[in-house]
């Protein structure tokens, strides 16, 4: 019965995976039927092209922004809707159902309320109390910061319920226990909540971290990876590179540096979290 699966597997990720590795050492490429073995040649094209190193530092730098504040937020909305109420409920649907949506959906959702042309909800609400516009997909300074903001809106609510579960699962002697002690509420949420909060915490931090570093439907609806190359991800760029460039080699050695990278912060991020375990076992 594994067999199967394990074939699929093997034939749709562990091989295109291996192929990725070995082509990112070669000078494949669709206008070059010739294969020949060229080291780390792609690898330094790589770290002297200015764009790519962009998209490089811009995945990083948005993957680290997502994860602060979608668990930042999902963990305050949790601990403050974790209460039988209509109200409570209805918040967490409303919270939640962004998450239903497609990605695609809420890009062109978003490009229409952040456009800085006639019609922009968003700009028309800010002229309405007297603001000026602002070209919030157009200025290089800021437009990552936007695609960040609609992602931020829609997957909070998606972190929120996982940490709700585990808040579920807490016992509540533990908050009589305090309460008895004379804990305050933030010593309760720092002392009891927040450590046994541990697995909701290390599963939502990985897939919030490593969903960062894939972004590519958002910004593809969005910017295209303008202004300019302000919003390239590393996506963006293995997209480009690899199908519309044809530079096949060039950016399979772009996937196996995403890769590393991928597993380094994965690594450390699983690293201190068995040692927060340790200590919570402690």
């Amino acid at each position: 019965m594994i067999l199967p699966a394990f074939i699929g597997f093997v034939v749709l990720y562990i091989a295109p995976t291996v192929m990725s590795f070995l082509y990112s050492v070669t000078n494949w490429s669709v206008y070059n039927p010739e294969i020949h073995f060229v080291g780390l040649k792609n690898f330094r094209k790589i770290f002297e092209d200015e764009k790519t190193v962009a998209a490089l530092l811009h995945s990083i730098k948005y993957a680290i922004l997502i994860t602060v504040c979608q668990n930042t937020l999902a963990v305050l909305l949790a601990v403050f809707l974790n209460r039988k109420s209509k109200a409570a409920d209805f918040v967490k649907s409303v919270t939640f159902l962004p998450a239903v949506l497609s990605i695609m959906v809420v890009g062109y959702l978003f490009q229409y309320i952040m456009t800085s042309a006639d019609g922009g909800l968003l700009n028309g609400i800010i002229q309405f109390f007297g603001g000026k516009p602002v070209n919030w997909l157009g200025d290089a300074k800021i437009a990552l910061y936007s695609v960040l903001i609609t992602q931020v809106w829609q997957w909070t609510g998606w972190s929120m319920v996982i940490y709700i579960a585990n808040l579920k699962s807490i016992d509540g002697a533990l908050y009589e226990a305090a309460d008895i002690d004379g804990a305050s509420g933030i010593q309760k949420f720092f002392r009891v909540t927040l450590p046994l909060l541990y697995p909701a915490v290390s599963f939502n931090i990985l897939m919030s971290l490593i969903g960062g570093m894939k972004m590519f439907d958002a910004v593809f609806v969005m910017t295209k990876g303008g202004p300019g190359y302000a919003t390239e991800t590393i996506m963006t760029t293995l997209i480009r590179e690899g199908f519309s460039s044809g530079r096949n080699a060039y950016a399979c050695a772009f996937a196996v540096v995403f890769f590393i990278v991928v597993f380094v912060f994965s690594q450390t991020l699983t690293y201190f979290f068995n040692k927060w375990e340790e200590a919570i076992q402690a």
